[in-house]
């Protein structure tokens, strides 16, 4: 009889926590950094959107902004993988006849793919600051047409050392986008930005796309900021995730 009791005590327990183990399997899954992969980097498309407006050839301690943004992308050539999918449009590069010229120049100077970010070093080296700062157009070509062939997230990284003087508030386009897109993020890198209004337009345009805003006053900052900026997504730490 005793026998009977202890095994049947047994029974219950087994039933007992196997119920609990099923429960606890069919909501959650423990990754760790081991074994999670984060599977969608190779779908994320990232363009850099750069300023090449006449105030980039100002200088910070004695060097012009142009310069420093050139050397930091010769930097970061060898640090960003290959297989990043990078795209290069800037604005600012041409001044234009007319007021609405300027403020329409705005192109696309590298399509978005792998192994790019030489071609992209290349073409910097030859820009030359000269115009206006269409932020908000440059915003809209890079929604409406540069991202045409790329799926998941579309990420943009916006480097510039002035605010919008062409169109529309560039914060007020973003919440626009974000109430018919969720697919796209700005991230922003202000380059010796003292503005105010400027700062507080920039920082709303990160913030609504949920993006972030970093500031920088040297080649390393903007090397370290880009370089963050990429690879702030995929940094990844062991978690419980509900399914």
């Amino acid at each position: 009889m005793h026998k009977k009791i202890i095994l049947l005590f047994i029974i219950m327990v087994t039933v007992i926590i196997t119920g609990l183990k099923s429960k606890s399997e069919s909501n959650y899954q423990i990754f760790t950094p081991m074994t999670y992969s984060y599977s969608d980097d190779n779908n994320e498309c990232i363009l850099f959107i750069l300023d090449y407006s006449q105030s980039m050839n100002e200088k910070i301690n004695g060097i012009s902004k142009k310069d420093i943004l050139k050397y930091a992308f010769y930097k970061i050539s060898n640090q960003i993988p290959q297989n990043e999918k990078l795209g290069l449009r800037v604005y600012g590069h041409k001044r234009g006849f007319l007021i609405t010229q300027a403020c329409k120049a705005s192109e696309n100077l590298v399509n978005i793919t792998t192994n790019s970010c030489n071609e992209i070093t290349n073409v910097i080296e030859k820009l030359k600051p000269s115009g206006m700062t269409p932020i908000t157009y440059s915003l809209k070509q890079a929604v409406q047409k540069d991202f045409v062939n790329c799926n998941g997230l579309k990420h943009i990284i916006l480097i510039t050392d002035g605010g919008e003087n062409c169109d529309e508030s560039p914060c007020e386009y973003a919440i626009k986008l974000v109430k018919e897109r969720s697919d796209i993020k700005i991230d922003v890198i202000a380059v010796d930005l003292k503005n105010k209004n400027d700062l507080s337009q920039l920082e709303c345009t990160a913030f609504v796309t949920n993006g972030k805003i970093y500031n920088a006053n040297s080649i390393d900052d903007i090397e370290f900021n880009i370089i963050k900026a990429i690879n702030f997504d995929k940094e990844v730490e062991g978690k419980i995730i509900p399914r």
